[in-house]
């Protein structure tokens, strides 16, 4: 297959969640046909996709089917088999690569490339043993979050500990092992920055944001971050390093903290669309996801532009999709429902845009004022 990728080649795509959705509703828009991996019957992505492959993640007979089915690789989220992914680039081109994703979902393989990389995090340590937690805790000292390496997200995966009994309670209870030790960071707010970067090295960047959580899920992204603009543009610069040092092929999110002392701490990187980046739908001429398939592709990459300032908020669980009614509603409201079926706690069920003139994001009651019925939830 020729690259750029022509017209109704079709795009593979790993994970059938809302981040495969709105990248095969880019992918369409560019002409693209896509065919999605998913265990997951009747899933967000397949839902708007060509072809779906309704298979576990580990099947390789599946896996060497779909495959054979498309053009081009691409995946949704880090929680797949970097193995599976191997025996899928063996056939066609898988774009990230399968070392970017090693090293996204293994956190003691994360801080140690960006250290590497010359970029700053909180102090760490790798922890197997009770032994090694207490070393750890010596040198990093207390508070401190213990987390798993691979597999956590919103929250999950992690326990902060303030004091030694607290510690080997956690470690008894966080699986699996190895885990590891993060001085807890004294910060201000955290914030984002979307990377996009071609197969030639050419590479641009989404405007930094920041980012609120409510019971460690996203609840707000603030479009540009509100704090000083060399600091955002810092934020920038390190990210598209972080991208050039990991040879990305595609779109990475890069997380930041911002402490107290007004210095930037890498939290933590994922090779993929990123639900911080979902305001740039409607922000930008080429959204995360455009960028995104163009990458994948081999299409000339615009530049990550935004033509008005923008907030984000995510509906999660039952109590937020309640409001759906109201929402599509009320005009200012830029609603985006994922199609999922089961409404549970803590599940991402869609998100609402509001938009405001570039260089013109209002501040804590304008914001509340602009998301009108779902301003409880921005306070």
């Amino acid at each position: 297959m020729p690259f750029p990728l022509p017209p109704n080649a079709t795009i593979g795509i790993v994970g059938g969640g809302q981040l495969g959705r709105m990248s095969a509703m880019a992918a369409a828009r560019l002409g693209y046909r896509c065919h999605i991996f998913t265990p997951e019957p009747d899933a967000p992505a397949s839902q708007v996709a060509s072809l779906t492959t309704l298979a576990d993640y580990d099947d390789n007979a599946a896996l060497i089917r779909f495959a054979e089915a498309v053009d081009i690789i691409t995946f949704e989220f880090e929680n797949v088999s970097a193995e599976g992914l191997d025996l899928l680039a063996e056939r066609r081109p898988v774009r990230p690569g399968p070392d970017s994703l090693r090293i996204s979902q293994d956190r003691i393989a994360e801080k140690t490339f960006l250290n590497a990389a010359g970029v700053r995090t909180a102090p760490w340590a790798p922890v197997e043993t009770l032994a090694q937690l207490r070393a750890a805790i010596a040198t990093i000292g207390l508070p401190a979050v213990l987390k798993t390496t691979r597999l956590g997200y919103d929250g999950k995966g992690q326990a902060l500990i303030q004091s030694a009994g607290e510690a080997e309670i956690a470690f008894t209870l966080l699986n699996p092992k190895p885990l590891i030790l993060e001085g807890f960071v004294d910060f201000a707010c955290e914030c984002s920055v979307i990377v996009a970067r071609g197969a030639d090295g050419a590479s641009t960047a989404f405007d930094t944001v920041e980012n609120r959580h409510r019971d460690h899920i996203l609840d707000l992204t603030l479009a540009p971050a509100p704090f000083d603009p060399d600091l955002r543009r810092e934020a920038q610069t390190l990210a598209l390093h972080i991208a050039d040092r990991l040879g990305l092929i595609g779109l990475m999110a890069v997380e930041f903290f911002v402490d107290a002392d007004g210095r930037l701490l890498a939290n933590e990187i994922a090779p993929r669309p990123h639900n911080s980046g979902h305001w740039t739908i409607d922000a930008c001429p080429a959204s995360q996801f455009e960028l995104h398939i163009r990458a994948v592709a081999g299409l000339p990459l615009p530049a990550a532009t935004r033509h008005s300032d923008a907030v984000m908020k995510n509906l999660v669980g039952p109590a937020d999709l309640a409001l759906w009614p109201e929402i599509v509603a009320t005009p200012g409201l830029i609603p985006h429902h994922y199609g999922k079926t089961a409404a549970r706690d803590g599940r991402k069920l869609g998100h609402v845009t509001t938009l405001f003139p570039h260089s013109a994001l209002p501040g804590a009651f304008g914001i509340a004022a602009a998301l009108g019925v779902l301003a409880p939830d921005a306070a």
